[in-house]
């Protein structure tokens, strides 16, 4: 295919609003051209900030044979739920797609999306964007090489914090499913912090589906949502890794995600968002080193031009998709009692804060155990 590209954007508020700055870096540099933008309120000037005046419809099929854009990309970042028929939509008119994460709220939901783009032989690129990060290939590497000795897990962390008013911005948010029934599955797990799982399942080389082997899960809330807010996982993995992931939305100091790779010689930590490396090792001093990064809806790009292997298809994120179906039919989150968090300032009003729980999920990342396992009195 010859560049540039045209691509309609489903979805441009929100962190659609990235996707848009991405596709206009993508446009100057002659890779993509946008050719229209997929909303239920059109954008107005201020929103399109630069972009001009593309074509604008609430309905993606009509947009792409309006446009002509039927053989380009269809870039999707619409709510959970809605993920897999406008991927099928756009795969019917031989459209390929970049499809934010998660790609689906079931696994049911996931393998139908899969299958009908596969059937319809469009490329497919899971937003996973740490899953383009040069730090992944390095790790591998060092570890390839021993540098740590035989891994024995792999941990991740995230503590972040959202105010209240951030799981009011949409229906669906911090929702595990609608009035009417539909699936969501909008929990810390499956998308705020969902990247800490897609990598730490990367770097332990356990993408797939069938990688899983075991999953530990403990789903718990301090905020008033259907959803969860500080939950941990335990993914064990076909290697025989035990992978554990521990986050929260309602950290007291928010600070940079990372997976920390330990080994029997050592740990190598990555913050995933900063492509930050350290290496840790018996008989060694401390090395540091950033990455590089290759931009999804790039890869993308240069997969349907050259024939570049894509960094995330459907494929590399079925085992992340396990997790999310573990989500879905576990028991409703645990509410955390009152006096296990406070209500303190945030950036647009009111968030809660659960005590203590910044230690709590570093040290479960640091010693790969559940919350229950720390014998903490809370989450």
């Amino acid at each position: 295919m010859d560049t540039p590209l045209p691509v309609v954007l489903a979805g441009a508020r929100g962190h659609g609003r990235w996707h848009l700055r991405n596709i206009h870096r993508l446009q100057r540099a002659g890779l993509v051209r946008l050719a229209g933008i997929c909303e239920p309120r059109p954008l107005d000037e201020h929103e399109l900030d630069g972009a001009g005046d593309p074509p604008q419809s609430a309905d993606l099929g009509a947009l792409l044979d309006a446009t002509g854009a039927t053989g380009g990309v269809a870039v999707i970042c619409t709510p959970i739920h809605t993920h897999t028929d406008l991927a099928l939509t756009a795969a019917r008119r031989g459209t390929h797609i970049l499809l934010e994460k998660p790609p689906a709220p079931s696994l049911a939901a996931f393998r139908r999306m899969a299958d009908g783009v596969h059937r319809a032989g469009t490329a497919c690129q899971i937003g996973f964007q740490s899953l383009g990060s040069h730090a992944l290939p390095a790790v591998a590497r060092l570890l390839a090489d021993g540098a740590v000795g035989e891994v024995t897990g792999i941990g991740a962390a995230g503590a972040w914090a959202r105010d209240e008013a951030y799981f009011r911005r949409s229906p669906w948010a911090g929702r595990r499913r609608l009035e009417d029934g539909t699936e969501v599955v909008d929990g810390v797990l499956t998308n705020p912090l969902a990247h800490a799982v897609a990598t730490a399942l990367a770097l332990d080389g356990s993408p797939h589906a069938e990688d899983v082997t075991a999953l530990d899960l403990e789903l718990a809330r301090a905020n008033d949502i259907e959803a969860d807010d500080t939950s941990c996982v335990r993914i064990t993995t076909a290697r025989g890794t035990p992978v554990t992931v521990a986050v929260t939305l309602c950290a007291e100091q928010p600070g940079e995600p990372y997976v920390v790779v330990h080994g029997t010689r050592g740990r190598i930590t990555l913050w995933y968002k900063q492509d930050r490396v350290l290496v840790q090792r018996a008989g060694h001093g401390p090395t540091e080193t950033v990455h590089g990064r290759t931009d999804l809806l790039e890869n993308l790009v240069g997969h349907l031009t050259r024939g570049d292997d894509l960094l995330a298809p459907p494929h590399r994120t079925g085992a992340f998709m396990r997790l999310v179906e573990a989500v879905r039919t576990a028991p409703e989150p645990r509410p955390l009692p009152p006096g296990s968090w406070y209500a303190a300032p945030g950036d647009s009003g009111p968030r809660r804060v659960v005590k203590g729980v910044d230690a709590l999920v570093h040290a479960a990342a640091g010693t790969l155990s559940l919350f229950s396992e720390l014998e903490a009195d809370h989450p």
